[in-house]
């Protein structure tokens, strides 16, 4: 968890966090984010605050910097020259927000659509203001610009072909238009577009109870809800100062590592059927309809669980639950087993995966990408090993990396990742703790329906809990677990009451997407339909 750990002032920004970067080794912004106090109990300098969040290059060390920023330029120094990944950070709080970044290449929205007018995080903004697009945006304001960068003349980009790969089509994996500009079948320009699935996840936030956000959290990445479920429950209980139960730690880990594995089955077996292997594809995707049943008898939903609570969690392991899961592992390994028989050896897969996509570990760090995609490209990061959480200290497990970051090292990395946390949930099944799943805190969990019933002060806590939430103390924190595609974070803002004055979701999609395009150019239209899939944008996490 982190607090703000810098405030400077906002004609300070650059300077700092070029300094941070060159001469403290903070190499990757993880995070952009603007608060809006207008409505906060507290006195501000100014209305809108600008929050970087960042980490060293040992992966040990972060630090948050915050900025109040001048109410009547509402104008901050640009970082897309240090960073690449604040190009979409900072278009996405010019989106929300209206803040401008001056110096920046392409300041336009990022989630809202082209027509949309206002800025739909700021606190006076209508939410009940329907916005529709009736037009489709040509999105030439920046392939013309990108093509001129690279020498071509009107002429020249006359004899081009523009093509859109998706939005709606299996290949673009979600809502995700990529506009390309063609010679022959190679790319020789990329623009991406999304906001297509975008639901407004930040602002039903602030009108809903602690407690009442966590099945939104569920619709982030639909593949692995429950690591959602993790990462948001941890970091509200961390603002709370309290400790989960051991039991509580134990299960979280079985199942998050559970979901892992869901997660890196969806991504492997889809990017087996876009290179053209079906078989493949039937191969992971039997194991992973077990591990459902499982989920479905453990949480009553089969994809979206919402199974944490703040404080524990909803129910305890059933009865059989450790022989189903079993089962469930032992299909994992065959399954893997029987898929990399095919491709192990496969000179077509190898000629389709082998220097496609490739991702370097500076490009990597620069965009802020985490997760697989990170490893793959041979750093060797993973949160549960740099920062680790619920005990993962104590868990024998790899951290698998790759040495060249194509297409190909990220599919075995998620292959062998998938072991790993196999070897991590029989260590856990094996040291699970007796005792309660949830922490006996009446300020926090809902009473049994016994007192609810039974006595007037089980009643009033109900009442409490369910109409005016969980009273957080007020303040601003940063936390973060390691999810299924790479650094998952909610940055909050308290403001003491029972529901969240902000919240920002700092997702691992959502950055490596905006690299997406770098990525593909000069590659051929068919690599970059694979190096997209083994990248696993999920669309519900990057358009929140």
């Amino acid at each position: 968890m982190l607090k703000c750990d810098m405030l400077i002032d906002s004609s300070d920004i650059k300077s700092t966090i070029s300094k941070l970067k060159n001469e403290d080794n903070y190499a990757v912004l993880l995070d952009i984010t603007i608060v809006d106090y207008l409505t906060f109990p507290d006195v501000t300098p100014s209305r809108f605050a600008v929050v970087y969040i960042l980490r060293d290059q040992s992966f040990k060390k972060q630090i948050s910097v915050k900025s109040y920023i001048d109410d009547n330029t509402l104008t901050l120094d640009t970082l897309c020259d240090l960073y690449g990944s604040a190009n979409w950070a900072e278009r996405e709080a010019y989106d929300q927000y209206g803040i401008n970044f001056k110096g920046h290449p392409n300041l336009k929205r990022v989630l809202n659509h082209h027509q949309f007018v206002g800025h739909p995080l700021r606190k006076d903004y209508e939410i009940t203001k329907g916005q529709i697009c009736t037009q489709t945006e040509d999105l030439m304001d920046e392939m013309n610009p990108l093509l001129t960068s690279k020498g071509y003349t009107p002429e020249d980009i006359h004899d081009l072909m523009l093509l859109n790969v998706g939005p709606s089509h299996p290949a673009s994996h979600g809502t995700i238009r990529n506009f390309v500009a063609m010679e022959g079948e190679t790319i020789t320009a990329c623009v991406t577009e999304i906001g297509y699935l975008h639901r407004g996840f930040e602002k039903s936030c602030e009108n809903h109870t602690y407690s009442q956000v966590i099945p939104y959290t569920d619709r982030l990445n639909y593949c692995s809800a429950i690591l959602n479920n993790i990462g948001y429950s941890k970091a509200v209980e961390e603002m709370l100062n309290i400790d989960i139960t051991a039991r509580a730690k134990m299960i979280r880990i079985i199942i998050g590592e559970l979901s892992r594995i869901i997660d890196h089955l969806v991504c492997n077996a889809a990017n087996m059927v876009d290179l053209g292997g079906l078989t493949n594809f039937w191969y992971l995707f039997a194991p992973r309809d077990k591990a459902y049943d499982l989920l479905s008898k453990l949480t009553g939903a089969r994809l979206t669980n919402t199974y944490t609570r703040i404080g524990g969690l909803e129910f305890d392991l059933y009865d059989g639950f450790s022989e189903d899961l079993a089962v469930v592992l032992k299909e994992t390994e065959t399954a893997i087993e029987d898929a990399l028989s095919l491709i192990a050896h496969n000179k077509i897969f190898h000629d389709r995966t082998q220097d496609v996509g490739v991702i370097k570990a500076d490009f990597a760090l620069h965009y802020g990408i985490s997760g697989p995609n990170l490893r793959a490209a041979g750093v060797a990061h993973d949160l549960r090993k740099d920062k680790p959480y619920y005990g993962y200290e104590n868990f024998e497990f790899d951290v698998v990396i790759g040495s060249h970051g194509d297409v190909y090292d990220r599919m075995m990395c998620r292959f062998e990742e998938m072991r790993q946390s196999i070897r991590i949930i029989r260590q856990a099944m094996k040291e699970l703790p007796d005792g309660p799943i949830n922490v006996n805190a009446p300020g926090i969990l809902l009473p049994s329906k016994k007192d609810v019933y039974g006595n007037i002060e089980g009643l009033m806590n109900q009442f409490k809990l369910t109409f005016e939430g969980i009273k957080v103390p007020k303040g601003e924190y940063y936390s973060s677990t390691e999810a299924g595609n790479g650094e998952l974070g909610f940055f909050i803002v308290s403001d003491g009451s029972g529901r969240p004055y902000k919240v920002k979701c700092r997702p691992p999609c959502f950055y490596a997407l905006g690299a997406y395009a770098k990525i593909v150019e000069g590659g051929m239209l068919a690599d970059a339909v694979v190096t997209m899939a083994s990248m696993n944008f999920i669309a519900g996490e990057f358009d929140r």
